[in-house]
């Protein structure tokens, strides 16, 4: 089984995430696309996130009308900080045999990817699926032949919408009481306003 993977600390989660998924899934011919909300992002460190129910609960409801899209916990329910290679490594276990994992991210993440815990480790465990977001068009990949010899043979890249939201952007339209709709799904439009997020917090990135 084909199964796709996208992380973040989804606060919130957004149109582009999901056309990304989305893409990825249909280009790859993936048969699933686990949404793993971070629970510690480990490469935030001291930043301000929303909490764990709330991110988790705007995932559930954006992801909930299409039926290759599943929510998992298991970095939020993980005490310490998210590491990818530790999530790869429980899922295997848990998935068994049969499954081959394709972890989804932007050029600018795959910039920064040998300074994640045990890129080589991560390598070994999946194929990264690199798509393309504004201002990161082109980068130098050098770094990943130090990371692993045959890197590159491990990552696929695939052109997709170039979709600039971002979840900064989205926090500080609330906050300043700008309309967000069309940046989120309506599910998760109602439910910031609902519960009041980003309204009396400091604008993170």
């Amino acid at each position: 089984m084909k199964v796709g993977i996208l992380g973040g600390t989804f606060d919130p989660i957004h149109l582009g995430h999901l056309i990304i998924a989305e893409e990825a899934r249909v280009r790859l011919g993936l048969e699933e696309v686990l949404f793993i909300p971070t629970g510690q992002p480990w490469m935030k460190g001291g930043q301000p996130i929303s909490p764990s129910q709330h991110r988790m609960n705007m995932v559930r409801l954006a992801v909930a009308s299409n039926p290759f899209f599943k929510v998992c916990s298991m970095e939020m329910e993980r005490p310490g900080p998210s590491y990818t290679v530790e999530t790869l490594e429980e899922l295997r276990r848990h998935r068994g045999p049969g499954h081959e994992f394709f972890f989804i991210l932007g050029l600018d993440s795959l910039k920064e990817f040998h300074r994640w815990k045990d890129p080589a480790g991560i390598l070994e465990r999946c194929t990264l699926v690199a798509l393309r977001r504004p201002g990161y068009e082109k980068v130098a990949l050098a770094h990943l032949e130090e990371v692993r010899p045959d890197a590159l043979a491990r990552v696929v890249f695939l052109d997709a919408p170039l979709i600039e939201i971002s979840g900064t952007e989205i926090r500080r339209r609330v906050a300043s009481g700008v309309s967000i709709r069309y940046w989120v799904p309506r599910e998760v439009e109602e439910y910031i306003y609902h519960n009041g997020l980003y309204r009396n917090t400091e604008v993170h990135q």
